[in-house]
């Protein structure tokens, strides 16, 4: 096993996650392992809470990590809220809006979606009609859909469902740490995300937070939550209060991690990190531009720290991302579902999200390409 350790290279992750890790994460995962209940630790969980609700802009007393990654948090999420046929409307642009679905089914409610062109947005006009027409417990919608690189207007639903008693769930997976979320302003009554994207933590955690309206949804269920280690009635026990309850081992060096990942955020300052992204997002686009390489979304709805990246005609997809990774090592990501075979994910998540690693992919990828300009 110690000579398979020895064998992993650096590798400048470019795709849509994981993104590279500071080294301080790193450090603080190397860290002294404590008890899940030690009194140190305990500490630690409650600063994380803190760390999570700044920046996520919200007062919801339910706010921290489930010990799992971005998908355990979708799980956690729609188990907590919906039980059978519960009328829920899922709007889909893209893979993870389908995942989304396929929960839902699965826990028998009564699922309406409203199905977009991948590669664009969610178009609000239409969700408001389709509120219009029906009563739903739940809307849900990816906010950084991050197979085709689209953001979605998740203010403009949000301000949809102001002053009704329909929830709004958001996948903030691959937007919290890279762009601006204010999940109380935007009326977001549940949101979960993952550490491995622009947080720069590895996998394995994923930040929830529910309002107080969610909450009272868990409270009044009829029936048990179907899941019992996602179940946050008992999950609460263990992160609040001055005694503790054993539910499960919490993942201690993992939190960590995501302690100092969050505490560099807030070190930097949001609006920096936020204008890092943009700047080194903007930066590979003028670069690929310069080799004939041209951006697969609108730039209006384009995701900073994810840039779906059209193909070139005649270019072999596979056969590039392999020469960047054995010669280059760099990460850089296929197209899913539709897209696959058409588009590169390029992932300028978090600590990726700097000059140098855009001018050393564009280097490479000039080593690798034929010339464009001439086809």
């Amino acid at each position: 096993m110690n000579d398979l350790l020895q064998t992993i290279e650096p590798v400048t992750l470019m795709g849509p996650g994981p993104s590279c890790v500071h080294s301080s994460v790193l450090d603080a995962l190397a860290k002294p392992t404590l008890g899940h209940l030690d009194p140190d630790f305990i500490r630690i969980m409650d600063a994380i809470k803190q760390q999570l609700k700044t920046l996520l802009h919200t007062r919801n007393a339910l706010t921290l990590p489930i010990s799992g990654t971005g998908s355990a948090g979708m799980e956690c999420s729609f188990v907590n809220l919906i039980e059978k046929n519960d009328p829920v409307l899922i709007l889909i642009n893209g893979v993870f809006g389908m995942r989304m679905q396929d929960v839902a089914t699965r826990l028998g409610a009564d699922v309406d979606t409203l199905e977009f062109d991948w590669g664009t947005p969610v178009i609000v006009d239409v969700v408001q009609k389709q509120l219009s027409k029906k009563t739903y417990k739940l809307v849900a919608v990816v906010h950084a859909e991050t197979s085709t690189g689209v953001m979605n207007p998740v203010s403009g639903i949000g301000s949809l469902l102001k002053n009704k008693e329909t929830l709004f769930l958001v996948d903030a997976v691959t937007s919290f740490g890279g762009t601006d979320i204010f999940m109380d302003d935007w009326g977001i009554d549940v949101l979960y995300s993952g550490t491995q994207k622009c947080l720069s933590c590895p996998p394995g955690l994923s930040p929830v937070s529910f309002s107080r309206a969610a909450v009272d949804v868990i409270e009044a269920r009829k029936t048990k939550v179907p899941n019992w280690y996602l179940d946050l009635s008992l999950i609460m026990n263990y992160w609040e209060g001055a005694t503790r309850a054993y539910h499960h081992t919490a993942p201690v060096n993992m939190l960590y991690g995501l302690y100092q990942a969050l505490c560099l955020i807030l070190e930097e300052g949001e609006t920096r990190v936020f204008e890092r992204h943009m700047k080194t997002h903007l930066q590979l686009v003028r670069e690929l531009d310069h080799l004939g390489i041209r951006m697969h979304v609108d730039a209006a709805c384009r995701l900073p720290m994810l840039n779906a990246v059209c193909i070139p005609d005649g270019v072999d997809d596979a056969d590039v991302r392999t020469r960047l990774l054995k010669q280059y090592k760099i990460e850089i990501g296929a197209g899913l579902g539709p897209l696959a075979g058409k588009i590169w994910r390029i992932g300028l998540m978090g600590h990726t999200a700097r000059p140098e690693n855009v001018e050393k992919l564009i280097q490479a990828l000039k080593a690798v390409l034929p010339p464009l300009r001439d086809r």
